[in-house]
């Protein structure tokens, strides 16, 4: 992708402002600065931005975000608005400023307090732009990292209007009020796409965004930026625009940067907005089994269309009984377990592709998500989910692992209750989140089922940080409403931080939950209720 060509602005009177000293005043007994109107004016440079990889602005403390924004949208500036850190209403102030004047924000920390600090008023110093002029003599503590980043935020930029003591005291730098300010027009200069995870804790980084022309969204928190519909909706519409992402709270996506906005610019929403499936707001309601066989489930009841018609049905149900955003969902068993040997050897049949492919499309048609369930037998679940690649492939199509049917050797179904590695798990995950990853598709739900604790014997070690794929545990065992409840509390018991599934079966539970009672009776309240 090419560069996008920004405008080159000359402001002809621009002030490095804090917004201490409001209206051009201090407090008593802080140094005044002079006022001018007639700084040199300094061409406005902002920085060459593509639609490939984001600009990140994830330091750890707001002050250094400030920085790392001012360098990811400005080359150059005649200077920077400058505001206390930890001064929200101040921060604003100088904000307003900033986006007006088309430069940067920082943030000045507190300074540390001085040795030997004298409270007696000093007067008024006349700036200077003399490279020699030095900062007072008076012995303070040692810089922090945050001030020593802003000072060279504001080296970098020429600042030249300052009020207050906001900002260090820099040798050239001048330091003016901030009602001193000039009034300046300036075009748009950019549809870029500013993602911010927190737009409260970053005023001073959205502010510099919003200075150079990007478009600011929100995305409610989430380390994901395509969580927020918004953002999935503002990135998908601006296709060949560049973006960013601001927030320390992005720093723990790391390399997976791009492919997280990738998938926000591909727009697949889950529904109820946003590309997050297990998300806290929304609960997915789901049939179960194999294609054309009734004995498997009830998925198998009926063909593509009149599934999709009962799972809908079915979700209806429970829109009255929850705050969540219910949305319908289909698992469909991919490869089946079996009691007797397989032309493979396997003890599981693999199911053609080309069985599967009418649900999954009439799912996608419907705008409803699907789950590939792998029941094993003796082969291991990473070389059947490759055999699923082609639907995989596809935005709505997730995958579940079921270690009830995963057998070692000399084992059999129905004889044997199963078993899997956290190894297997992880190199499993790790091939999907590829997959998701290569294809920039959006993050995977990833089901694991459990209904005993040795079917995941060494569950701590299972990596659930992968962002591309959001994890689940499906807890689905039957019988009596009293052992489920049981085997629903053992299983949350030492548990990582994953979501949470809940099956009911039509015949083996006894009694089978309605809706409201699912509601009433299961807490925490599932991500997920499968019915089979």
């Amino acid at each position: 992708m090419g560069r996008v060509r920004r405008p080159r602005l000359v402001l002809p009177a621009l002030a490095v402002v804090a917004a201490l000293g409001l209206g051009g005043c201090t407090a008593e007994g802080a140094p005044q600065p002079t006022r001018t109107t007639t700084p040199p004016a300094t061409a406005v440079r902002f920085a060459p931005q593509t639609a490939g990889d984001p600009a990140v602005v994830d330091a750890a403390t707001a002050p250094e975000r400030a920085v790392q924004a001012s360098r990811a949208f400005f080359e150059a500036s005649p200077g920077a608005v400058v505001a206390p850190d930890g001064d929200r209403a101040a921060q604003e102030r100088a904000a307003e400023v900033a986006e007006r004047l088309h430069v940067p924000v920082l943030l000045a920390p507190a300074p540390a307090p001085s040795a030997s600090a004298s409270h007696a008023p000093s007067a008024s110093p006349t700036p200077t732009a003399t490279p020699t002029a030095t900062p007072t003599a008076t012995p303070t503590a040692s810089p922090s990292p945050d001030l020593t980043a802003v000072s060279a935020g504001l080296r970098r930029l020429g600042a030249v209007w300052v009020a207050g003591d906001a900002a260090p005291r820099l040798p050239g730098v001048r330091r003016y009020a901030l009602a001193d300010a000039p009034d300046v027009t300036a075009p748009a200069t950019s549809a870029a796409v500013a993602v911010a995870a927190d737009e409260g804790a970053d005023t001073a980084a959205t502010a510099t965004a919003r200075a150079a022309g990007a478009t600011v969204v929100s995305s409610g928190g989430s380390r994901i930026p395509g969580a927020s519909a918004a953002v999935v909706d503002a990135l998908s519409k601006a296709e060949g625009e560049p973006a960013a992402l601001i927030g320390s709270r992005f720093a723990g996506l790391g390399d997976a940067a791009s492919w997280a906005v990738a998938a926000a610019r591909g727009g697949y929403q889950y529904s109820g907005g946003g590309q997050v499936p297990f998300d806290g707001k929304r609960l997915f309601v789901a049939l179960y089994g194999v294609p054309g066989d009734s004995a498997l489930g009830v998925l198998g009841e009926q063909g593509p269309g009149a599934t999709i018609a009962r799972v809908e049905a079915l979700a209806k149900r429970y829109a009255p009984l929850t705050d969540r955003h219910v949305a319908p969902m289909l698992e469909i068993i991919a490869t089946v377990a079996s009691g007797s040997p397989t032309d493979n050897g396997d003890y599981s049949s693999d199911l053609d592709v080309s069985r599967l492919e009418p649900f999954v499309d009439a799912a996608a048609k419907a705008g409803m998500p699907v789950v590939l369930d792998l029941q094993p037998g003796r082969a291991d679940f990473l070389s059947q989910a490759k055999l699923y690649r082609s639907l995989l492939e596809k935005p709505n199509v997730g995958l579940a692992l079921d270690p009830e049917w995963r057998l070692k050797p000399g084992q059999r179904p129905l004889v044997q209750i199963g078993s899997v590695s956290a190894a297997e798990v992880n190199r499993t995950s790790a091939w999907l989140a590829d997959l998701v990853k290569e294809k920039g598709l959006p993050p995977k739900p990833f089901v694991l089922h459990q209904f005993r604790l040795d079917m995941l014997p060494d569950r701590s070690a299972i990596d659930v940080s992968r962002p591309e794929l959001d994890v689940l545990i499906h807890v689905d065992g039957q019988g009596s409403q009293p052992a489920k409840q049981a085997t629903w509390a053992a299983i949350h018991r030492d548990a990582p931080d994953v979501a949470w599934g809940w099956k009911n079966f039509l015949d083996e539970d006894h009694p089978t939950l309605t809706p409201a009672q699912t509601m009433e009776q299961v807490h925490p309240t599932p991500d997920l209720i499968t019915y089979q």
